[in-house]
């Protein structure tokens, strides 16, 4: 995978040479990459998701995602029994009853088969039973295997994603009127009371450029947000992976050009290249201020567009964050590592003021984060602050020594460390918080620093009680 550093950046920052690596060759201390489940089939409206696995996964669905026990999900669990498990009964036709009654019951465009961890032991031929279950029900099944032992908490969707973009259809195969009509009847809907005169006038604002197709799953504000961003440059966005719908899965041939809008898609990007012959963007991503104006401007540099207004656009923004960076300018963070945010989310709190002591990452890409690295050494040097250390597959034992040596400020964590971190008298944040919000795009960085400075005002707000020092005893008892 290549990577073009942006005018800005020299050869030598783009190579991140004085960045330092370590990996402890620990396992995956993450949530599990299933849970991709919860946002997926809110977002793709016509799916149906069928995770292939045991009772704990089924458990660790209905923890993860009970909040929406009221909301019909579109999601459900097979079980495999100890007859599964031992070969004893026939898993083809148990899959296909499960997917009949789907078919009957919720009649989806598209069934999504997860594979578990207990699929990956027993080597269940899941994409030998698909095509063939598929040709028989009559509704597409996309295989992603989201295991545990292979792919981490947000590398879930990676997979899911990565599926699709095989399924995207090409130019040439959107050919059958019923396509046609079904496409064309969407574009009148958009376009519903609008005079041709205004379209007209829409398609002329943009430059004449290749087609441009942008994957990963942001709730419907952020895909508009994002477009329009690129709209303001003159730059027409052809498609989302996904979609909302799967009947809509972008068209995608070979030299369209890709960009990603999150930093756990390495997969997703691969596919896209190898397999689809696209032409991959190598941008940060849009994450902060910082990180949505480099976004912007790699994607122009790549159309030859000068871009304009991001100067001002960008020193609005941070002038709107001011009452957020007094709490947080001068004080350090330290990330255990859980969603593959850290990178982003480091570079845009050191651009804030903040020390990153350590950036603790479940896995790490080089050639996809490429010029997010870039970025943050860059946004190092011109903060004076130092060059985080980053850490693969941390070791939470030797994490926890680190983060007593250090006593950082704050500590964005997993869930499992916040409670013990806590009472040692270390602020922490859940790094699953950071997932589920709204975090892309120049007015979005408000709700970063909400999450951010949250402990920090507690800790203030306790002071102002003269409870901290209730706190303190109870630390010490």
């Amino acid at each position: 995978m290549s990577f073009i550093p942006t005018p800005a950046m020299t050869l030598a920052q783009a190579q991140t040479q004085n960045l330092e690596f370590d990996c402890d060759t620990g396992n995956y201390h993450t949530f599990c990459p299933i849970s991709c489940v919860a946002w997926l089939y809110q977002k793709i409206e016509d799916s149906f998701f069928l995770v292939i696995g045991t009772k704990t996964c089924g458990y660790f669905l209905q923890n993860a995602m009970g909040v929406m026990i009221f909301a019909e999900p579109r999601y459900a669990m097979a079980e495999l029994e100890e007859g599964d498990i031992s070969a004893q009964l026939n898993d083809y036709e148990e899959l296909k009853r499960l997917c009949e009654s789907i078919k009957r019951d919720r009649n989806p465009s598209v069934i999504v088969w997860i594979g578990t961890c207990t699929t990956e032991i027993i080597k269940m031929d899941l994409e030998g039973l698909a095509p063939r279950l598929e040709a028989e029900i009559g509704i597409p099944i996309v295989v992603a295997r989201a295991n545990g032992l292979d792919y981490a908490f947000t590398q879930g969707e990676d997979t899911v994603l990565a599926a699709m973009a095989q399924r995207c259809p090409t130019s040439d195969e959107v050919t059958t009127a019923a396509e046609k009509e079904e496409r064309n009847s969407i574009q009148k809907l958009l376009s519903f009371g609008r005079k041709k005169e205004e379209i007209d006038t829409e398609e002329s604002e943009y430059h004449d450029h290749p087609p441009l197709v942008l994957f990963g799953s942001v709730p419907d504000p952020i895909v508009t947000q994002m477009t329009l961003e690129l709209k303001k440059q003159g730059i027409k966005v052809s498609g989302w992976l996904p979609a909302k719908r799967y009947t809509e899965l972008p068209v995608i041939d070979e030299g369209y050009y890709v960009a990603g809008i999150n930093p756990f898609l390495s997969r997703t990007a691969t596919t896209l290249m190898r397999r689809r012959k696209c032409k991959l963007i190598g941008a940060p991503f849009p994450i902060g201020p910082d990180g949505t104006r480099a976004w912007v401007e790699k994607i122009c540099s790549v159309f030859g567009i000068e871009p304009q207004g991001l100067d001002e656009r960008e020193a609005k923004i941070w002038d709107s964050l001011e009452d957020y960076l007094a709490l947080i300018r001068g004080k350090s963070v330290y990330f255990m590592g859980d969603n593959l945010l850290e990178i982003s989310l480091a570079r845009f709190l050191t651009r804030c003021g903040m020390t990153v002591q350590e950036i603790g990452i479940p896995y790490m890409d080089k050639r996809y984060q490429a010029a997010e690295l870039a970025l943050l050494e860059k946004t190092c040097l011109d903060m004076g602050q130092p060059l985080p250390k980053i850490t693969e597959k941390p070791d939470n034992y030797n994490q926890i020594q680190r983060i007593q040596e250090l006593h950082p400020d704050l500590v964005i964590t997993g869930m499992a460390h916040a409670n013990p971190l806590e009472a040692r008298g270390i602020s922490t944040k859940w790094s699953v918080e950071f997932t589920f919000a709204q975090i892309h795009g120049f007015s979005n960085a408000r709700d970063i620093l909400e999450l951010v400075t949250r402990p920090l005002r507690r800790n203030n707000s306790l002071k102002d009680l003269g409870w901290d020092k209730l706190v303190k005893e109870e630390t010490k008892v």
